[in-house]
Parts: structure tokens; C-alpha cells; sequence
């Protein structure tokens, strides 16, 4: 096996991000400078917005409604077949047994 293949480790890396928070982390690095961290990031500060310039959240609910109410009138159909399909079978049923008397 070899020896020396691995990095040193620093347990207490220190972390400074670009808002001016500072926290240590453990990394192969012993200084980390960060453009962005958890305390400025708009998902963890709750400051997120979300800007929809294409309407694409309405668009997909449109879609998702006439995508719905199109499979209620495929299920209604072909309950209306299934029930046509059901009354025809019995005339077959009805006309046979008139024929054997």
C-alpha cells in the first residue's frame, strides 16, 4: 500500500464567505473563501421569490385542468361503451332464448 497518497486534513478549516460570516468545517483546504453560505442565501433566509416572466407555473396548471377533465370524459365514454356493449349482449341473450322455444 501506498504512503502519502492522501491530502493532509485540516479538522478545522475556516470558512469565510463574501457577507462576512466565518465558521471552521473539515477539508483537505485550510482557508476557504465562499461567494455565498447559509446565512445569506435567499432559500435559507426565507427571501426567495420566484419571478414566473413566462407564465410557466400557469401554464402548467392549465394544462394540468384540461389534462383532469379530459380523463373524467374518457372515463365516462367508455363507461357509456361498456354500458352499450352490456345492453347489446343481453338482446343477443334475449333473441336466443325466443328462437329455442
Amino acid at each position: 500500500m501506498k504512503t502519502d497518497t492522501h491530502p493532509k486534513y485540516y479538522t478545522k478549516a475556516k470558512v469565510t464567505c463574501a457577507c462576512g460570516n466565518t465558521f471552521e468545517v473539515g477539508s483537505t483546504m485550510e482557508k476557504l473563501n465562499v461567494e455565498i453560505c447559509s446565512m445569506c442565501h435567499p432559500f435559507y433566509t426565507g427571501k426567495q421569490k420566484l419571478i414566473d416572466t413566462s407564465r410557466r407555473v400557469e401554464k402548467f396548471q392549465e394544462r394540468l385542468k384540461k389534462t383532469s377533465t379530459t380523463r373524467v370524459g374518457k372515463k365516462a365514454k367508455l363507461a357509456a361503451k361498456a354500458k352499450k356493449k352490456k345492453s347489446a349482449v343481453q338482446k343477443v341473450k334475449i333473441t336466443k332464448k325466443e328462437e329455442g322455444k
